[in-house]
């Protein structure tokens, strides 16, 4: 019974992922569009304490070329601030900016529109029964030995580079 339970749920959560995944984000404040790529480098960021380019390169295993050409499009979004380092002027701090951290709070795993539609497509008690499921599943999901109850992302291995 409970190994059904567990194909039951693997088999369905790849199509609810995929027909619900956030595919962008728009900031309702601005309407402003931004990839599921750039909303990730937004999580890397913060408005107080500043990073640098190479610093956030190293966090995105990209080449500092790379992460400087995506922060040059966050910034004309907006959504970041590079200012001089005063200790060294040859290296930019990067901040969010206020809809920088608006937008990263926007962010979630799933489009609560699709979401909404999904759901517009069972009935009132079928609807109860999914979300009361889903909140079970949850609960008991958060209460695992070395998992909290809050979701948390965890650190991808570092990528092997081989040069030629």
């Amino acid at each position: 019974m409970l190994d059904d339970a567990v194909h039951a749920i693997l088999s369905a959560y790849p199509t609810i992922h995929s027909a619900c995944r956030r595919r962008q984000l728009r900031d309702p404040a601005s309407g402003k569009r931004l990839s599921d790529h750039q909303a990730g480098i937004l999580d890397h960021l913060d408005p107080e304490t500043p990073s640098t380019v190479s610093d956030l390169a190293a966090r995105l295993r990209v080449t500092s070329a790379t992460a400087s050409l995506q922060l040059t499009q966050l910034a004309r979004l907006r959504l970041v601030t590079r200012d001089r380092d005063q200790a060294d002027a040859r290296r930019a701090q990067v901040r969010l900016t206020e809809a920088g951290v608006r937008m990263r709070a926007l962010r979630s795993l799933l489009d609560p529109e699709r979401v909404r539609q999904a759901l517009e497509r069972l009935d009132p008690p079928e609807q109860a029964a999914v979300v009361a499921g889903l909140r079970l599943l949850a609960a008991a999901a958060g209460g695992l030995p070395g998992e909290s109850a809050a979701p948390r992302r965890s650190p991808r291995s570092p990528r092997r580079t081989s040069r030629r």
